[in-house]
């Protein structure tokens, strides 16, 4: 499905929608080559061709794209010879330590044959106590000989320990080898692999900075990051230390095998004739796992878009009580997640007993016809028995062992493919070429010939329709029209972040296509709505204009932007950072900083993108006075909404359809009545009266009002005010989905309220950087297991009988050293006979703890996967319930983001459980597993025992190295990797704004630094790994030399039956690796306790403002009288800044309050202590008399519906969206429609297909505006409140719909006490009281005729048509 739509990113305002990404468009830019400099004008057919061809060629990119493997030798293209030779070196290492443990099998077959010798020889001698050895023969100790079956025996040959000296030495030199080859194996695939990936970054983000912009457009900038880091790492894993671990596995298999098949083939082909069935096992098992996780995801995902949405719109649940009817919807999606969890651990338990039970049975069967081959047909010696068996076994187990290896390579290869193919694409516009002319004189006439242009990631939609207009050297050019006109397209064709499809932009006559790109981009100084500034001191920003700029330049530039003075006014003057995206500047400066950086360019030509709408109008005015100086002498083309900006250019082109439909100057397009025309006379009442005089005489007196302004847009994003936070939490979630509700700016050239909109990508970065301080801040103490037991407290049974079932799975291990030790014994006893009955017993016993084994690993899987996942489960909702009883303040705390709570949801509650669950399971299982051991050791030979015990600390460390090292080291290296992370992250989410300063290689170079620490590091580390893989590997060889040795000691001097030495030895080495293996959990375990404490953490803290209580007072007939009574204030994220300085204001019950006043004057923070969200720092709010810090709060929030600017919907029907209103009760279907007929909306509602079942998508996303603000409407009324509150209900909506809204909300306020916010003043007019506010207290209030006749500053906005805010 070629076609198929991504959403992508906002659409910004006043911007054209690049919103759309289609997903198969990898290779989506079908533009003119870099070389084809002109454009025939006369084969219209080739390009119509184009055109069409463009559609196939997607659809093949799209299957090329997923086909795209590289081959496995592939992935070491980037290695030079040094690097060749190197992996050859650690190549042939490998195969000779995979050769080793073969080896070490062909001298335990050896020994264990001269162990049975010896003891036969000794039994004979004992037998009858009159014999003895004399002569090598054994003769009776009269002296004549002894026959035994006609022949005489031979004796002495055998010097027990001095033969046990040489297989000891034997084992010490294969351990000694294998500690070099390893370190050699290990080391050098290592070195090598960081070495090749160093280069595979380096030419991925240098070719990722050379890629123009339309390839941005097609691939996501988070998708860049994350390939930048993961997929660059999977390679990593695929061409390193695995490659090696690899041959020396599949070497040990083949080893292995031809060992058996030498020694004996028979027994070797009825091993491998079962060993299909484990195998089976295993894939089904593989299989089934595969598939319920993915159930349980879904199941869980489904359960987190609840939270998600949930939390993003806490306050509108707060608002409506509806905190425990959302615990209730949460924890109803977590049932089905809880029930995947269990099925996945019985299907788990089944498999592994499964596995452990044919396992057994092989045991059974080879011990049972090997031992016949050894005493009836006699072809094979006991040792050639051993031989064969293990050869078989551990060439089993390699194989097994070596499949994640070639995982690895999978991914490995699947991650090359992406990154290779970017490596090697040639980028259409190549902004680090050399090529192309440079002029020697710029004039600066730009002009534009039939231009036509569709962006790449859409290529269905015409942006430009052969567009031709002409910009004239040195004058001021302003674009203007709706959006989507093409007008900031126009401006990103001159920077050539595109090349038109057809047609050419010629600048002083030159096709721009035959210039030089980054000399182009020099001439060319850009001020954005939205300016990106960097990580770094407001100096360095500026320099980002242009290299080796003096201080002197820098002094000038800030100058011309009027920004010097604000600049030397902070404590660190030039070298003042301004934080991550700018975000210590507040608007106005951050726009200054970008005007002051595009003129140290000294450019030829202007590009003023919207450069002030989202500013208020203090900072308005300096930073277009700024512009207004920048112009001078320039070619200036400036696109504006707001006409003040507009009116004074020379010339004014209007947009209409990717067209330029009309030219003139102000006064020429009012009479021509077209486009601009209908722009300005579209503006809402008021605004015709804009004569300058009284907008400068409004400034004046508004300057004092909007100081606080200025400040409020330094954190446009942490405005504690109701509707700003809504709209970041629904920016925050569906960046994409509201980009094509958000209406066209357009009308509103006066009353832009686009001053929040920050960019998603900027939104992303500190979401991201949230998330890392959050973890460095908390320094939590662990929690006691004891307090998290106690949640899984109801599943004690099924903990009980899996402890025991775990318990007797941990035994197995330690018997089966006791019956492989047993049949050994049996190979010395003299009676043929018994033999065979004891060989027969033990296989049988074999057979049972087979047939137990497979019992008891489906309880302990079964048991434990329901204990655990009762408990996530549990905790999940637990900790939601919290979250949603804590006051909205700690919402504001950039740590309790909607995502950073989601993720600690999701991620905490899942970690508890490496504290209980599975994981008391493995440890029971490996702490049973040592304690028998120790005992069955001990209590055959305490002396041996000791001599070993020594060497389980190694054993014990080579263990959890073991574990350790098959889940890979990637981990390290990824925390080294975060300062280069950052970079490039930085880089590539401000793509556009470096390409139009043209520093790509400033960046690349920047990146390239940040990876030498990180590489210098690897190849640290590589000697390191290298040590410790060989010797863990060795360690095993020498603790075999020395036990073995010491045990042939034992036999000889005090008699030890050599079968004990087995035993003792098998029964430890094996409860060493369970000990290794339980160290493995410790880290899950330490995870699971600083988890727990941080739920707990929540669980404990008490909110200030008590959701779920029901303490405080009530009374019966709620009138709705509300008083102010000099209200003080500060959000508690911004301590520093005061909000409301002594609010006083009361509005009898009935009546309707306006607040006016400038953005940033506390009209919505009034409004949120009237809910409760906050409690006043200073001063009262009183409602019928009663303090409203002794009301209960679920009574006092269930007297007041509230509609605000952004109406935050929930993912579900209409119908439910409206009864939410009320949360105390069912609401009838009649309620609902008698609500949305006073809303109306019930024409529009029964005009759907599925009427009031229609569900309205997340956020509300599948309705308009106006038809969104209706059903907030109706849910306000289904409530039935006394108390109405308006937060600027209407301003977001065109004409059309704001009289429809209009007329529902006067219907709604019939009646009830209300509270309105708004911008335009039509919509306060006829209200009882209005209130003025100006920094936090009223300045003016009565009603309209009263304020007018005063002729303060209520007047002078009516008068001027100045936007209130």
């Amino acid at each position: 499905m070629s076609g198929s739509v991504t959403l992508h990113s906002i659409k910004r305002i006043g911007e054209e929608n690049k919103a759309f990404q289609s997903d198969g468009t990898r290779d989506c830019y079908n533009g003119i080559h870099k070389n084809t400099y002109m454009v025939s004008e006369d084969n219209p057919l080739d390009k119509k061709k184009k055109g069409k061809g463009n559609k196939s060629e997607k659809s093949n990119d799209k299957n090329e794209d997923v086909a795209i493997r590289v081959g496995f030798f592939e992935l070491f293209r980037f290695a030079s010879c040094s690097e060749i030779a190197m992996m050859i070196v650690g190549g042939i290492s490998a195969m000779f330590h995979g050769a080793a443990q073969p080896c070490m099998l062909l001298v335990f077959g050896m020994m264990a044959d001269t162990f049975i010798l010896y003891d036969i020889e000794i039994q004979e001698l004992k037998q009858g106590s009159n014999k003895t050895c004399f002569n090598n023969t054994i003769i009776w100790e009269n002296g004549s000989l002894f026959y035994r079956d006609n022949e005489t025996l031979r004796c002495g040959f055998l010097d027990i320990e001095h033969e046990m000296t040489n297989f000891a030495i034997y084992y010490a030199g294969i351990g000694a080898a294998v500690l070099v080859l390893g370190y050699f194996q290990i080391c050098f695939w290592v070195t090598a692999a960081a070495r090749q990936v160093q280069k595979i970054r380096k030419a991925y983000f240098r070719k990722v900075m050379r890629m123009e912009i339309g390839w941005f457009d097609c691939n996501s900038v988070g998708e860049l990051n994350s390939r930048m880091s993961d997929d660059i790492n999977k390679i990593n894993d695929a061409i390193a230390d695995q490659v090696g671990i690899f041959i020396q596995r599949f070497t040990t298999f083949i080893a292995g095998f031809l060992l058996g098949f030498v020694s004996g083939w028979k027994l070797t082909l009825v091993i491998v004739a079962v060993s299909p069935l484990i195998g089976i096992g295993a894939a089904l098992m593989a299989l089934f796992v595969a598939k319920l996780t993915g159930r349980e995801l879904q199941a869980y995902a489904t359960a987190g878009a609840v939270a998600d949405e949930v939390l993003s719109s806490v306050r509108t649940v707060a608002a409506f009580g509806a905190e425990k009817k959302e615990v209730k919807r949460y924890d109803k999606n977590l049932v089905s997640a809880q029930r995947w969890g269990i099925r996945k651990g019985m299907i788990m338990g089944f498999f592994t007993g499964y596995m452990w039970f044919i396992i057994f049975l092989c045991y059974a069967l080879a011990f049972w016809y090997g031992s016949s081959l050894v005493i009836e047909e006699e072809e094979y010696s006991p040792g050639n028995l051993l031989q064969v068996f293990f050869g078989v076994l551990v060439a089993a187990i390699n194989l097994g062992q070596a499949s994640p290896c070639l995982e690895a390579f999978a991914t490995g290869r699947g991650a090359a493919g992406s990154i290779f193919a970017t490596i090697d694409k040639t980028p259409q516009i190549d902004c680090m070429s050399e090529e192309g002319y440079k002029l020697d004189k710029v004039k600066g006439d730009i002009e534009f010939h039939n231009v036509s242009f569709n962006y790449p990631s859409r290529p269905e939609v015409k942006i430009l329709d052969s567009l031709n207009m002409y910009i004239k050297a040195g004058e001021t050019t302003a674009f203007v029209g709706p959006s989507g006109a093409g007008k900031s397209t126009a401006v990103q064709l001159i920077q050539r972040f595109y090349d038109p499809m057809e047609g050419m932009v010629t600048l002083d006559g030159h096709d721009i296509r035959s210039l030089n790109i980054q000399w182009l981009r020099s001439l060319i100084g850009i001020v954005e709505q939205e300016p990106v500034l960097f990580a770094t001191t407001i100096a360095e920003n500026i320099r980002y204009g242009r290299e080796n700029v003096t201080m002197e330049d820098i002094t000038e530039a800030t100058k011309e932007a009027n920004a010097y003075n604000f600049i030397m006014d902070l404590p660190q003057k030039f070298d003042t950072l301004v934080g991550e995206g700018g975000g210590q500047m507040s608007g106005g400066q951050k726009q200054r900083i970008a005007i002051a950086r595009a003129l140290v360019r000294k450019p030829r030509i202007l590009l003023l993108d919207m450069a002030t709408s989202a500013l208020d109008n203090e900072s308005e005015a300096i930073v277009q006075e700024a512009l207004d100086k920048a112009r001078m002498g320039r070619t200036t083309i400036s696109i504006a909404h707001r006409l003040s900006t507009v009116k004074n250019a020379d010339v004014i082109i209007g947009f209409e359809h990717g067209k330029a439909v009309e030219r003139g100057t102000h006064e020429e397009l009012l009479d021509r009545k077209g486009v601009y025309f209908t722009l300005v006379t579209l503006q809402s009442q008021g605004d015709k009266a804009l004569n300058l005089k009284a907008r400068q005489m409004a400034e004046k007196e508004t300057i004092e009002v909007d100081e606080d302004a200025s400040h409020d847009t330094l954190q446009p994003f942490r405005r504690g005010s109701y509707q700003s936070s809504l709209r970041a939490s629904v920016r925050q979630r569906s960046k994409s989905q509201i980009s094509n509700l958000l209406p066209d700016t357009t009308l509103s050239i006066a009353g832009d309220f686009s001053s929040g909109v920050r960019r998603p990508s900027e939104i992303s970065a500190k979401s991201v950087k949230n998330k890392v301080t959050a973890e460095e801040d908390e320094h939590i103490e662990p929690a006691p297991v004891t307090r998290i037991l106690k949640y899984n407290a109801p599943e004690w049974p099924y903990m009980l009988v899996g402890a025991l079932g775990a318990s007797v799975n941990g035994a197995v291990n330690p018997l089966y050293a006791l019956l492989f030790s047993q049949i050994l014994g049996t190979f010395s006893l003299p009676d043929e006979d018994e033999q065979k009955r004891q060989i027969n017993g033990v296989c049988l016993l074999f057979v049972i703890i087979g047939v137990v084994s497979l019992f008891t690993q489906f309880l302990q899987g079964y048991t434990f996967a329901k204990s655990g996942e009762c408990l996530t489960r549990r905790l999940r909702k637990i900790g939601f319930q919290a979250m949603l009883g804590q006051e909205i303040g700690w919402f504001d705390d950039h740590h309790n983001s909607p995502g950073a709570l989601t993720t600690r949801l999701a991620t905490d509650a899942s970690q508890v459980q490496g504290a209980t669950g599975s994981q008391i399971g493995m440890i029971v299982n490996s702490l049973t597993n040592v304690g028998v051991a120790i005992v069955i050791a001990f209590y055959f030979s305490w002396k041996l025992s000791l001599v070993i015990t020594c060497f389980l600390p190694f054993l014990a460390l080579s263990g959890a190295f073991q574990s350790r090292m098959l889940t890979g080291f990637a981990n390290q290296d990824k925390n080294a990797m975060e300062a280069a992370g950052r970079i490039s992250s930085e880089a590539l989410t401000n793509i556009r704004t470096i390409a139009g300063l043209a520093k790509e290689k400033k960046f690349v170079e920047l990146y390239e630094e940040q990876l030498e620490a990180p590489y210098r590091a690897a190849i640290k580390k590589a000697n390191v790994y290298g040590i410790c893989f060989g010797f863990a590997q060795c360690i095993i060889f020498m603790s075999n030399a020395a036990s073995y040795r010491f045990g042939g000691y034992l036999v000889a001097t005090e008699g030890l039956h050599f079968s004990f030495v087995f035993r003792v030895i098998s029964a430890i080495v094996t409860s060493g690796t369970a000990l290794g293996r339980a160290s493995s959990y410790t880290p899950d375990y330490a995870k699971a306790k600083i988890s727990a404490a941080r739920f707990f953490q929540l669980l404990d803290r008490i909110p200030k403002i008590d959701v779920y209580g029901d303490d405080g007072e009530k009374w019966k007939n709620f009138k709705g009288k509300i008083e102010f009574l000099d209200c003080k204030f500060t959000y508690p994220t911004r301590p520093d800044i005061q909000v409301l300085n002594g609010l006083s204001v009361s509005v009898k019950p009935g009546q309707t309050l306006a607040f006016v006043g400038s953005s940033g004057c506390g009209k919505s923070t009034s409004v949120q202590l009237l809910e409760r969200f906050y409690d006043p720092d200073g001063g009262r709010v009183l409602i019928d008399g009663h303090d409203t810090r002794y009301v209960n709060v679920q009574f006092l929030r269930s007297q007041i519906g509230i509609v605000s600017q952004e109406p935050v919907l929930f993912d579900c029907s209409i119908a439910d969206n409206i009864m939410y209103g009320d949360n105390t009760r069912k609401v009838t279907m009649d309620e609902v429609i008698a609500a949305s007929m006073k809303a109306q909306l019930h024409k529009f509602v029964m005009d759907l297909p599925d009427k009031y079942d229609t569900n309205v998508g997340a956020q509300g996303s599948q309705l308009s505006r106006g038809q969104k603000q209706r059903i907030a409407i109706a849910r306000a009324i289904v409530r039935d409140p006394k108390v109405l509150l308006l937060d600027e209900a209407t301003s977001a909506l065109d004409t059309e719909s704001e009289k429809t809204v209009q007329a529902a909300l006067d219907e709604a306020r019939q009646g009830r006490t209300c509270i309105v916010i708004a911008h335009r003043l039509s919509t306060i007019q006829n209200s009882d009281v209005i209130a003025v506010m100006s920094r936090g207290i009223i300045i003016e209030k009565g009603n309209h005729d009263e304020l007018m006749s005063i002729k303060g500053a209520y007047y002078k906005l009516v008068t001027t048509g100045a936007p209130i805010s």
